[in-house]
């Protein structure tokens, strides 16, 4: 017998609007919205549940040039001549610098460290010139693979020169091409045979993408230099000792809840010595003291905790950063070599001393003014704290006695002085193993609010894993994925991690935050792959992973509902590769559906609003999709972007999902033209 359909006045209605709205809106949705029916047959929507409003952010660690030659916007590479074998073997104090003697100008140079700028860097160029010539006698400096210039655009040059002849010696310092073509330049003379920061701004009259850096003294004499620096003074937000604004800006486009820092391996370090430690990255960068990156380069440290703190505030991302266990990590020295050191831990007697470090940095993110760390926050130019809420403490360690020991010892001692801080502890660097069970089990002996989860793994293991997280019990830890990524930058990784993130909202109640990671690479000098962004001197490419986060980041939700999307196959999720997702944003109100299907073919899902009050059917719709294989390059970035539409929402309607797609639905706050029962 044929099943009779009743359509009531307010259906009708709806279909009218519907079907004028989609013509007027030319977005061609009629191959994915089927149908739109009366909902007064569908059954209650199931309560909603709180879900982490923490959920997506970022994690920035200084690796692949993240920092220094990237987000850092210095163009001078080692600029206070303090690189070394032990930092890249074919290093040393001259490395992006050259000699220069044109014009029979000649004289000599030399690495010294007797009276440096600051003890901190203690390695100086002194040049001695004994004939000028007509071009005057330097160095030059080429920066990151060369230094990229903008015609009209203004750029702070600064030095610091120490005299060590009686007269004043002439300097003249100018931006030229390959070819000498000279784009701007600026002169001074000495002033006096103590250390002095000399500081000019010099406007480039041409583009340039290789150019470089050239200062040299124009008459006999002898002078010390230190601490050479160039600087667009378009930095993001304009701040000094700023940031490279395209990358941050790619980062902020994320609209990250929260930035993890500075790492990652790079917090532990290569052996004790090695240890990242915060209170060395802060105050006057002629200051702060560089080392030894873990990934094999130099480190500056001009981007550094308060820098980190500032671009927190600047992009809304809540700061996380992490400290050392005070232990090193496990494959210190290269333990898969002979004669790695393996994980060490900070001699007890050093370990008060640590512990004060770490309390000391909660002072200098949260302090009032009148306190000794506050204030060094204030006198860097930011008096309001920087209102921390979360705190790592280590990553990816493994969990051996020592660890344990020293671990407790700075959980036990933020716990007792800062109570709100919510700590977050390590269970090693897998999602499965040794390290992992025994890191659980020190985080049930202590309650730790959350524990770091990371997992680096194949597409397919995201999507037969997406309940990993529905047996964990409420009552314990919080988890924070802080590194996670399907080993490649093509479509299909990315809707892998698309289907696991719906995972991750459906158990945002026990998932407190998630980041991908690594976050940014330079273009050749990657030291992991894949990454979420990859640049150049002159361009940003994020890939298909960075806009399926992005898509995810700027659409959460704090409450999660389920049984909001039917397959046509069958309940729930059919299958590992079609998954969606329904949250809540209470503020706003608005409804956001997410839909991924990383299969080959069409699938149709019947979506079902009963119960959600007043709909407008005025929606919008972002589609991410492509072939497969398709990803981002930097010749072509943007081969497979979002598109966003306009989109009639309904009570009820079923859409199609394309094949290897991800698809966001954002519903506003019903109105007057919404369809309520």
């Amino acid at each position: 017998m044929k099943k009779q359909v009743i359509y009531s006045f307010g259906t009708i209605l709806y279909a009218l609007l519907a079907l004028s709205w989609t013509s007027s809106s030319g977005n061609n949705q009629k191959s994915h919205l089927i149908s739109a029916r009366d909902s007064s047959s569908s059954k209650k929507t199931s309560a909603g549940k709180p879900i982490s409003p923490d959920l997506f952010g970022i994690f920035f660690e200084d690796l692949s040039y993240a920092a220094d030659g990237g987000l850092y916007a210095e163009l001078i590479q080692n600029r206070s001549f303090e690189y070394s074998p032990a930092d890249s073997k074919d290093w040393n104090p001259l490395t992006a610098w050259e000699y220069i003697t044109k014009g029979y100008g000649y004289g000599t140079i030399s690495v010294e460290t007797t009276t440096p700028v600051s003890i901190n860097n203690p390695h100086y160029v002194v040049l001695n010139v004994e004939e000028e010539g007509t071009e005057g006698v330097g160095l030059s400096n080429s920066g990151f693979d060369g230094i990229v210039l903008k015609a009209g655009e203004k750029y702070d040059f600064s030095v610091f020169l120490k005299q060590l002849s009686d007269k004043s010696i002439p300097v003249l310092v100018k931006l030229e091409g390959k070819k000498g073509t000279v784009y701007g330049e600026a002169t001074f003379a000495t002033q006096t045979k103590d250390w002095k920061k000399y500081t000019t701004t010099i406007t480039a009259t041409q583009s340039d993408d290789s150019a470089r850096l050239v200062i040299v003294a124009k008459a006999k004499g002898k002078l010390a230099l230190d601490m050479v620096s160039l600087f667009p003074q378009k930095t993001f937000r304009n701040r000094t000792n700023g940031l490279r604004p395209d990358i941050a800006q790619a980062i902020a486009d994320l609209k990250p809840k929260f930035m993890r820092f500075p790492g990652g391996c790079l917090v532990h370090g290569d052996g004790l010595g090695n240890m990242y430690r915060w209170k060395n990255t802060i105050g006057p960068v002629e200051q702060r003291i560089g080392q030894r990156n873990i990934w094999n380069y130099h480190q500056s440290v001009g981007l550094g905790y308060y820098e980190y703190f500032q671009f927190c505030e600047d992009i809304g991302a809540k700061p996380v950063p992490v400290v050392a266990a005070a232990v090193s990590c496990q494959n210190s020295g290269g333990t898969w070599r002979i004669g790695g050191t393996g994980q060490r831990g900070l001699p007890m007697g050093e370990m008060k001393g640590y512990i004060q470090d770490v309390l000391d940095l909660i002072e200098y993110a949260n302090g009032p003014v009148s306190s000794t760390w506050g204030a060094k926050r204030a006198e860097a130019g930011h008096p309001k704290p920087f209102n921390l809420e979360y705190l790592g403490i280590g990553n990816e360690d493994k969990i051996t006695s020592e660890f344990r020991e020293r671990f407790k010892m700075i959980y036990d001692a933020v716990r007792a002085k800062y109570p709100k801080i919510t700590l977050v502890g390590t269970v090693g660097p897998g999602p499965a193993g040794d390290d992992y069970e025994q890191g659980w089990k020190l985080a049930d002996q202590l309650a730790i609010p959350v524990v770091d989860e990371h997992y680096y793994e194949k597409p397919e293991w995201f999507l037969h894993n997406t309940k990993r997280y529905d047996t964990y019990v409420r009552s314990k830890s919080k988890v924070y994925i802080g590194e996670y990524a399907s080993k490649g930058n093509k479509l299909f990784n990315a809707l892998a991690e698309a289907v696991y993130m719906t995972a991750l909202e459906r158990n945002g109640d026990v998932v407190k935050m998630a980041s991908y990671a690594p976050l940014i690479a330079r273009q050749n000098y990657t030291s992991w792959n894949p990454n979420l962004i990859y640049f150049s001197n002159t361009a940003v490419a994020p890939t298909v992973n960075y806009y399926v986060q992005q898509l995810f980041s700027t659409n959460q939700g704090d409450q999660y509902y389920a049984d909001i999307v039917s397959f046509s196959e069958g309940k729930g999720i059919r299958d590992s590769t079609l998954a969606a997702s329904f949250v809540k944003d209470s503020k706003t109100g608005d409804l956001i559906l997410k839909l991924v299907n990383a299969g080959t073919s069409t699938t149709q899902a019947k979506v079902n609003l009963d119960g959600f009050g007043p709909i407008n059917p005025k929606a919008s719709r972002t589609i991410l999709t492509g072939a497969p294989g398709a990803e981002n390059t930097f010749a072509n970035p943007g081969n497979v972007i979002p598109e966003t539409s306009a989109f009639m929402a309904g009570k009820s309607f079923l859409y199609e999902i394309p094949p290897y797609s991800l698809t966001v639905i954002r519903i506003k706050k019903g109105d007057v033209l919404g369809v309520s029962h």
